[in-house]
Order: C-alpha cells, then sequence, then structure tokens
C-alpha cells in the first residue's frame, strides 16, 4: 500500500470518528430536559461500614490505651529524614483541647515549638497505635485535621501509617522492605496541596537496609481544584494569606485511605486522588515496570500508580499497619518540605477532631469511578474522557484518546 492511500485511509477514519464523536455529543446536548438511561457500570460503594475503631479526643489526656507517646529524636538523631526537633511528652507538645473552632468537641493539639531542650532548638510531639491497634486491607482510615500552624518552610505534619506485623523467624522488619504508607503529608512550603504517598523496596535484600533499595510514588491534591493539581507543586507563596481557603491550614479537612485487597484509594474530603495498585498490569502490560499517570475521570484528575509488592518474602501492603500523628521541624533540603527558614513562626500547632477506621462494606470493589451516563454533560469539567471512553471505548483502547479530546476542545473550548 502506497503512503498516500495509507495517509487516505487514516484521514477516512479520522473524518469518521469526528462525525460519530460530534454526533454522540450532540445526542448528550439534546438529552438536557430527558434524562436517558444510566450506563451499566458499578456504583460507588457506601464506603463507611461499621466503625471499628476511633478516638473523638473528648477526654481530659490523651488515651494510653489507644496511643503511645514517641519521644527523643529517631533514626539517626533526625528521626531518619533530616528533622532538627526533639519529641516530647509534655502538655506543651501534646494535649487536648476543647473549644476549638470548627471542631465537633474536643480536639488534640501537637504543637512544634521552638525553644531550648534537651540539646534541641525545637520541640515536638509524635503517638502512634503501634501493638495497641492496626489494621490492614478492609478498612477506611481517616482522619479530621487542621494543620493551622503549618505555614512556613520548614513545618509540617503527618498522619501515616507503619508495619505492624513482622515475618516469620524475623525479629525485626526493615524499612523500607515493610512498606510505608503516607496518608496526610502537609507541609508550609506547599501551603495549597496535600501528599499522598506509599513507600516500598525493590528487593528482600536478606531484611537488611540498602541506601539504592527504595522506591517512592506520591500523587497531590489541589484544595482548590479538588483533584491532581495539572502542574506538580514546588516549594513557594507560603505563608499563605490567613483568609486563603485554597490552603491547609486554613481549616478542617478530612484525610483518609481505603483499603483494598488489590489497591489503597487516598482521598481528601471524599475526593480520591491517588490510587495505587500493588501489583503490575494494572495501568498498562504486566511486563515488571514501575508504571504511574494521572488519569482525567468525570470524578476530576486522579493519579494512578502501581507495583509494590517485588518479592515473595513479604508483601507488604497486605499486612497491618498502626497509625502515626507527627510534627516536625525540618533540617535539610532532603527533609520533605524542606530546611525551616529563619521567619517561620512558633508555636505552631495542629488540631485533630478525630482519627477513625471502619470496615469497608465492599473490599472487593473494582476502581470504576464514573457517573451515570444521563449525567454526563459535554461542558462539566474532565468530562470529555468520560464521554469517550463510553461512546468510543474501542478507538480509547486502541490509543485514539488524544485524537478524540481534541475535537472534543475544538467544539466545546
Amino acid at each position: 500500500m502506497s503512503e498516500l492511500q495509507d495517509h487516505k485511509i487514516k484521514r477516512s477514519e479520522k473524518v469518521s470518528l469526528a462525525l460519530l464523536f460530534l454526533f454522540a455529543l450532540l445526542l448528550l446536548q439534546c438529552s438536557k430536559k430527558e434524562e436517558p438511561e444510566a450506563v451499566d457500570v458499578p456504583a460507588k460503594p457506601d464506603y463507611e461500614g461499621e466503625l471499628v475503631w476511633s478516638d473523638e479526643f473528648n477526654t481530659d489526656s490523651l488515651d494510653l490505651s489507644k496511643w503511645n507517646y514517641e519521644t527523643g529524636t529517631g533514626v539517626n538523631g533526625d528521626w531518619g529524614t533530616g528533622q532538627l526537633d526533639v519529641a516530647t511528652d509534655r502538655e506543651e507538645n501534646v494535649k487536648i483541647e476543647s473549644g476549638v473552632t470548627g471542631a465537633d468537641k474536643g480536639c488534640l493539639v501537637i504543637t512544634t515549638r521552638k525553644e531550648k531542650f534537651i540539646g534541641r532548638n525545637y520541640t515536638s510531639g509524635r503517638i502512634n497505635t503501634k501493638n495497641k491497634a492496626s489494621w490492614g486491607p478492609g478498612h477506611r482510615i481517616v482522619v479530621r485535621a487542621w494543620p493551622q500552624g503549618v505555614q512556613f518552610k520548614g513545618q509540617g505534619f503527618a498522619f501515616w501509617m507503619m508495619p505492624d506485623e513482622l515475618p516469620s523467624g524475623e525479629s525485626h522488619l526493615m524499612w523500607p522492605q515493610g512498606g510505608e504508607v503516607d496518608v496526610m503529608e502537609y507541609v508550609g512550603s506547599i501551603p495549597n496541596a496535600n501528599l499522598a504517598s506509599v513507600h516500598y523496596a525493590w528487593s528482600w535484600e536478606n531484611n537488611q537496609y540498602q541506601d539504592w533499595n527504595h522506591n517512592h510514588q506520591g500523587g497531590y491534591y489541589s484544595y482548590e481544584s479538588e483533584e491532581v493539581p495539572v502542574s506538580k507543586p514546588t516549594y513557594g507563596n507560603y505563608p499563605p494569606d490567613e483568609n486563603d481557603p485554597y490552603a491547609g491550614s486554613f481549616g478542617f479537612h478530612t484525610y483518609g485511605l481505603d483499603w483494598y485487597e488489590d489497591r489503597m484509594e487516598f482521598f481528601v474530603d471524599d475526593h480520591i486522588y491517588h490510587i495505587h495498585y500493588f501489583e503490575d498490569g494494572h495501568i498498562s502490560a504486566d511486563d515488571g515496570e514501575i508504571k504511574s499517570r494521572v488519569d482525567v475521570t468525570a470524578d476530576g484528575r486522579i493519579y494512578k500508580s502501581e507495583f509494590s509488592h517485588h518479592f515473595e518474602e513479604w508483601k507488604p501492603f497486605e499486612h497491618k499497619f498502626f497509625v502515626i500523628l507527627s510534627a516536625g521541624v525540618g533540617g535539610a533540603d532532603r527533609t520533605y518540605g524542606g530546611a525551616i527558614v529563619p521567619e517561620a513562626e512558633f508555636p505552631c500547632p495542629v488540631y485533630i477532631d478525630w482519627v477513625r477506621v471502619y470496615k469497608l462494606k465492599n473490599n472487593d470493589y473494582p476502581a470504576v469511578y464514573v457517573t451515570t451516563f444521563g449525567s454526563i454533560r459535554p461542558n462539566k469539567k474532565s468530562n470529555y474522557e468520560n464521554i469517550i471512553m463510553h461512546v468510543f471505548p474501542r478507538h480509547y483502547a486502541d490509543g485514539n484518546r488524544d485524537f478524540l479530546r481534541s475535537i472534543y476542545l475544538k467544539l466545546y473550548r
């Protein structure tokens, strides 16, 4: 076949696709008054089943039947991340407080302070549920928090999880072979976004630490657009204006994780923005390669990543993890959020309204997030991708999505 004939055939196919796409969009426009039948896709589940554990922080002091204080400076004297703070169990750093604006009732307050204490210039608070409560697949784990004081580079707060089980015959489980789950990582140097991540190892390495043996996949959430931002956030715009509703320090949000058998789904205020699959082949071919991408769906931009179970000795995200609430002060650029700046203001309080854990009603629910066909409208944010998937599934699967998207954008943008 000549190149000219091939070009004519491809051009004819594109014209046909354009006409079909235009016809489908016209049908959708005409359907605004009369709601068509729904597409046969699964509905979103009712996530929250039975409440299996919670702390509402309505007592006079921290409930030590549920929590442990973690004090000191941790791994390498800097918590393994270059931090400058020393964690204490004093009320100056960890306490229960009532009357906090926006809270249901009481609040846990974790406060970072600039003060000399045990040879350090900063103090912080850190608590966990290790050996007292832990959860794995089949659970929704969520915190309602307000990092009010986290407004400058070098200040940060995290709601995260570490392994609470050991492999048979092992007395310890090395990081990152055991995995790490970061549900909320909020730092003052990136005031308009939250980061949710998984950390894991490439190789078992006989349960020993190796510098190279670590990978991390994280997705950002924009408080303004309520989805993955178009551009990856960078340090800047701190401190935010005190009336900026798109800064995480402006008020309370819920930060959570739905933990299924095959994946984790991270959300802020029920907006899912990062889905991580444990095995290969969920994003593209099962080829042993690490992959990630941002998908544009009817529910917004969602970061998808895959493949964190690389060795048979231990599959970290099949096991139980305990919860950690911690604040810190960055002392090096390698610290997420960067090193503390001289103008940073202290004390730096973070308010935690509650922590709740639910048993998921649908632990094997498939990761399908589409609206009904009747609710699809060409002028709704991101819905062109949904239209393409359901009106032209074969062409979408064949890799023609960019061409179909360009037609939509020319018609409606």
